[in-house]
């Protein structure tokens, strides 16, 4: 729906689909990963797929234990343990990567459990079956940056690390295979903290964003709400005035209650052109306008108006000058409609810094204790949008008195502004 230009705000926050927006490239990276699911169990079959696909990849780095096992370098009951040891292995590894969630910070029992039992099978398989094993520590480091919170996970990794290197010094003296496996081992597993960091991010931000189309979105149904108060709540009173006026002369003056009838139809007409042009984004409030209907209004409830509102106003920007229509039309409605006035005064003054508006009347003015409508309220939040502020009180008389203030731009030098128009 298209921003109505009498909206003080401008133009308002588009309220976007996150999901049609599109993203920079590594941000579409990190999006990927997180459609395969890591840090979170899969939620359909498609999703156990790609995972269990992208996990399998890195499994083929235990041929290095399944080549020590086929190739007879034990008997036969250690080939059979170390075998049962490394399918417990795996089957724990694919347990924690596959269904850890890291929806929350601390982890349930159960994955410390299978993390005790991972590096229980890598020290014990890698201690008695030789260097070959060593890789089981690599694995271990992974399943403890996927699974940990990371305030433990950075002190896991190095933890995991030195027991590889306090192994292997044992079980390869000769060290070749240290710079193949150490430097994995602490990649792999602060590399998978790092994910799960991205990850929870890109999830905070998408949440943010939604966040973000829902408040904008909240704020334009109260927009719609102050405009159709705005413009019908003075219309619809202006029809209920005149309605009453037909009633009573219809017996005695049929010609006059003809009249108020065709002004009804006018009014009604032209709160239907309102209501589609502000629905439709092209209405913008002047004082000029308001300021003619004001009187018009004031005088067909039987009031007495003096309006002072000049045509023009140097250094009033649009925004200011639909604030000041807004409220010029919210205080002759409620003029109108409670006051029971029989002079009511609307002035304009302006000086160097702003614009003020002032109506006032002489009615009964407002009740001790009673507070703002919903339509000064929705003034109140119009005017300090434009930067401007919004009074109320009793005015001198008695009656009620509403102060509406916005701030000028700046003018040209030698531009010359009216003081009270008369």
């Amino acid at each position: 729906m298209a921003v109505p230009q009498g909206h003080p705000e401008g133009v308002r926050p588009t309220v976007t689909d996150p999901a049609r927006e599109p993203w920079p490239p590594w941000r579409q990276k990190i999006e990927a990963a997180d459609d395969t699911g890591i840090g979170r169990p899969p939620e359909n079959r498609r999703q156990a797929l790609v995972k269990l696909a992208w996990i399998g990849i890195w499994l083929l780095y235990l041929g290095a234990p399944v080549s020590d096992l086929t190739g007879g370098n034990h008997s036969v009951p250690v080939t059979v343990l170390a075998t049962a040891g490394l399918t417990g292995f795996v089957a724990a590894y694919l347990a924690l990567v596959f269904f850890r969630t890291s929806e929350s910070e601390e982890p349930p029992r159960w994955v410390y459990g299978l993390l005790a039992g991972l590096t229980a099978l890598a020290v014990l398989l890698a201690a008695t079956l030789g260097e070959s094993w060593l890789v089981l520590f690599v694995y271990d480091a992974v399943a403890c940056g996927a699974a940990l919170p990371t305030r433990r996970s950075r002190w896991a990794v190095p933890g995991l690390t030195l027991a590889l290197v306090g192994i292997g010094s044992a079980v390869a003296p000769h060290g070749d295979l240290y710079p193949s496996l150490v430097i994995p081992t602490l990649l792999g597993g602060f590399a998978m903290v790092g994910v799960r960091q991205l990850i929870r991010t890109m999830r905070e931000l998408r949440t943010a964003r939604e966040t973000v189309a829902e408040l904008a979105a909240t704020e334009e149904r109260l927009r719609l709400a102050r405009d159709l108060h705005d413009l019908l709540g003075h219309s619809l009173s202006l029809i209920t005035l005149k309605s009453e006026l037909a009633g009573r002369m219809l017996p005695d003056r049929p010609q006059d209650a003809a009249a108020q009838v065709a002004d009804i139809e006018q009014v009604s007409r032209q709160a239907l052109v309102d209501v589609r042009e502000a629905v439709s984004g092209y209405r913008r409030p002047t004082l000029a306008a308001e300021a003619a209907t004001a009187r018009t209004a004031l005088s067909s409830a039987g009031i007495g108006a003096r309006v002072h509102v000049p045509d023009r106003v140097p250094g009033l920007g649009p925004d200011g000058e639909g604030a000041l229509a807004w409220a010029l039309r919210e205080a002759v409605t409620n003029a109108v409609r409670h006051s029971g006035a029989a002079q009511c005064v609307v002035a304009l003054t302006v000086t160097d810094a702003q614009a003020r508006l002032t109506v006032s009347d002489d009615g009964r003015g407002p009740e001790p204790g009673h507070g703002p409508g919903n339509g000064l309220t929705g003034l109140g939040e119009r005017l300090l949008l434009a930067g401007g502020s919004l009074t109320t009180g009793r005015s001198g008389d008695g009656g009620f008195v509403l102060t509406a203030a916005v701030p000028l731009s700046s003018a040209p030098v030698g531009a010359r502004r009216p003081g009270t128009a008369g």
